[in-house]
């Protein structure tokens, strides 16, 4: 239960409004003008507020669709952010250095975005790539959003893009309400169960995330699987092979869309502020890690673990369907 609430008065009375404030059971709603005032202010303590969340309710005005930034993604395309924060706290997680306020924002304007995604795929006949969950994790905060009862339509309905669910939870309940359609991608971030323990706190276990992903492909749903982060310095190269092949060997090969693998990195600034605001977390301090090109990544030197990683998913899927993020 939530111990306080903000809502833009723009919102108050909004249906997508008055169903979250239903569902958080909070009496304690205080008015504000725009959530920024709240969000954006200096002086919060990330990790605190991250052990005593309060939500925030508001409409985005700006910013609603935005290109993937080339160092983060293996492809083109865009993000769009419904909400801003997530339900998990994975110790890796670059929301820490994105944000100064752990609260969540959950934006009610729906149809907002759906207007600014039309628009941009009218512009081109070239297929586009649409990404949800970029600051949050859009299954993990289905209950609450009902973000699939409005996204799942719209994207049904456009001919030349995808949108790509990505999620570490096991919530395969909504999705399965929906027919599958080609459009559309259900991908999961896998890791090996012992990294899920040691830095993904909260999410699912790779068991329930491996169950869902079956679930959704009986259904004919597309499957994204997403090995990344690689953490090597929790799991094993064998761990992370047992992985590729129980993932791999989970579903059918007609079900999976794309693989995705990629090591553990920053970019400058969210590491230097990570590492301000959680001096203790020792993954921050890696001494195999360091910058180049404003990104805080692993030494040339230390990747060819990741390299030969890289090499053994071809072995076990067409390489067609293979990003390397950088």
């Amino acid at each position: 239960m939530a111990k306080l609430i903000y809502i833009e008065k723009q919102v108050r009375n909004h249906p997508r409004a008055q169903n979250i404030l239903k569902k958080l059971k909070c009496s304690n709603v205080v008015e504000i003008n725009h959530f920024g005032e709240i969000f954006n202010r200096n002086s919060q303590n990330f990790r605190i507020q991250k052990e005593n969340v309060n939500y925030i309710i508001a409409a985005k005005t700006n910013n609603m669709v935005i290109p993937v930034p080339s160092p983060t993604s293996a492809v083109k395309g865009y993000y769009f952010s419904h909400m801003y924060n997530c339900f998990y706290d994975c110790t890796y997680c670059f929301l820490q250095g994105l944000f100064n306020s752990a609260y969540h924002v959950y934006f009610v304007n729906y149809e907002d975005f759906g207007k600014e995604i039309l628009n941009i795929t009218k512009k081109t006949e070239t297929n586009l790539w649409f990404f949800s969950g970029y600051d949050c994790d859009s299954l993990a905060s289905e209950k609450v959003t009902e973000f699939t009862s409005y996204f799942v339509p719209l994207f049904s309905n456009l001919k030349n893009c995808l949108l790509e669910i990505r999620t570490k939870s096991g919530q395969a309940k909504q999705l399965l309400k929906y027919d599958a359609h080609p459009n559309i991608i259900c991908a999961f971030s896998l890791n090996p169960q012992s990294v899920i323990e040691s830095y993904e706190k909260g999410t699912s276990s790779l068991l329930n995330r491996l169950n869902s992903m079956i679930l959704l492909a009986k259904k004919g749903w597309n499957i994204g699987l997403r090995f990344d982060p690689i953490m090597l310095n929790c799991a094993s190269k064998k761990q992370y092979i047992d992985l590729f092949e129980q993932a791999l060997g989970s579903i059918p090969k007609k079900n999976i869309h794309s693989v995705s693998i990629g090591g553990f990195r920053l970019s400058e600034n969210h590491h230097k502020k990570m590492k301000h605001i959680d001096p203790n977390n020792k993954l921050l301090f890696n001494e195999n890690y360091d910058y180049c090109d404003k990104l805080w990544a692993l030494k040339p030197e230390f990747r060819e673990t990741e390299l030969s990683l890289h090499e053994h998913l071809k072995k076990l899927i067409p390489n067609s369907t293979i990003f390397m993020s950088s």
